[in-house]
């Protein structure tokens, strides 16, 4: 049974290999929360499950040491796992799925671990763990649905509280559950007014879908780009948690979550990936609005992001912030066109990256297509810009 004082047990397990990370006031992403951000994405192998693998692996016999440990994960449990599991001597094999980043591949075997990659998301990984266990006798060292990994994962909660006084609410990511199910119970022994909120990608929302419908629920697929969290059904341990300590659970789509990256690293800059962006992209876009003018912390709960991916999803980012657009222009093929055109947008105020020129379509002999790619302020920058060109007679597509 998961009590407060195992927790605090893990606490002083874990004082010997990772750190307590600092809760940072976050005053520029947004006006309308008191908001505070607990930096996971900088804890040892940058992501909170260190915590958790740790604590399960100071707790295991000699003899499960003896055989060793086998895990699955979308890439943060497994680093947790190696090392915990190269710190304390112990042979470790991790099944990660085979569209995991590749810097999440790579830090799991510099941190010590075999790595068997299955083809597939985190569940396919997970029974792939299981078979190997079976056949060659691991232990099996569960990331989420563990008493003992909740407990390590659950003194993130205590330190907020300890960390944040006068607190309203704290905004946890949710996979599997395990980071939030141990950050409700400490929060909620130490702290129980406080509310405690999860959030989930749209294309992954198996504890929501559970928690509305009062039974363990499995999705048949899960997509998103917060690949820590893409799982297709929660714990039985930490459905039970969920349901009894969490006052609720949202959504966010991949867009909310790239603004919110990018938010991160403009404003605090501060890299996180996409698992560790949703409670602050649940607040940006409005999807707790009971918490506006409270003070409210988020669990940055990782910043493993592959550097390839970062780049797309800045790209999505600016997209979705209008920061960026894209102009389809319709010009009569002759002389002075491209320069006015481009002589409005700058005197718009904008800034063009690239241009594109084309004959194609219903444009008739004497006439073409530009595109252009533009940096813009906001969507009302956008708006002015395709209004002027208009007012100009240039029509727009």
């Amino acid at each position: 049974m998961l009590t407060l004082e195992k927790i605090k047990d893990a606490q002083r397990v874990l004082s010997e290999a990772t750190h307590r990370t600092d809760v940072i006031r976050a005053g520029k992403l947004t006006g309308e929360y008191d908001l505070f951000l607990k930096t996971e994405n900088l804890q040892t192998t940058g992501s909170f499950k260190i915590r958790g693998a740790y604590y399960k692996m100071s707790r295991l016999s000699d003899e499960e040491k003896k055989r060793g440990v086998i895990a699955c994960s979308a890439g943060n449990h497994a680093q947790g796992v190696a090392l915990a599991a190269t710190k304390n001597g112990i042979r470790s094999l991790i099944c990660l799925p085979a569209g995991a980043p590749i810097s999440k591949v790579e830090a799991t075997k510099k941190y010590g671990a075999e790595v068997c990659l299955v083809p597939g998301v985190y569940d396919d990984a997970y029974q792939k763990a299981l078979e190997l266990q079976k056949e060659h006798g691991y232990t099996f060292i569960h990331p989420f649905d563990d008493e003992d990994v909740i407990a390590g994962q659950g003194t993130i909660g205590l330190e907020i509280a300890e960390q944040l006084k006068g607190m309203d609410a704290v905004v946890v990511p949710v996979g599997g559950g395990g980071l939030i199910s141990g950050v409700a119970f400490a929060i909620k022994s130490v702290a129980p007014d406080v509310k405690v909120y999860g959030v989930q990608a749209a294309g992954a929302p198996s504890m929501l879908n559970s928690l509305r419908d009062n039974r363990i629920e499995r999705l048949p697929s899960v997509s998103t780009i917060a690949d820590g969290i893409a799982v297709k059904q929660p714990g039985n341990l930490t459905y039970e948690l969920c349901k009894k300590y969490v006052n609720g659970v949202v959504t966010v789509s991949d867009e909310e979550i790239a603004r919110a990256i990018l938010a991160l690293l403009e404003q605090e800059k501060m890299i996180a990936e996409g698992a560790g962006a949703t409670p602050v992209a649940a607040l940006l876009a409005g999807k707790l609005p009971e918490l506006k003018g409270k003070r409210v912390c988020c669990v940055v709960s990782g910043g493993n992001i592959d550097v390839t991916i970062l780049s797309r999803i800045i790209d999505r980012g600016l997209l979705m912030s209008g920061r960026k657009c894209t102009l389809n222009i319709e010009l009569l093929d002759q002389p002075g066109q491209l320069v006015k055109v481009t002589g409005i947008i700058a005197d718009c105020g904008a800034n063009i990256t690239s241009v594109h020129h084309e004959h194609a379509g219903e444009t008739g002999i004497i006439g073409c297509f530009v595109r252009i790619d533009i940096e813009t302020r906001d969507f009302e920058h956008i708006a002015h810009i395709r209004r002027t060109l208009k007012e100009h007679g240039f029509k727009i597509s």
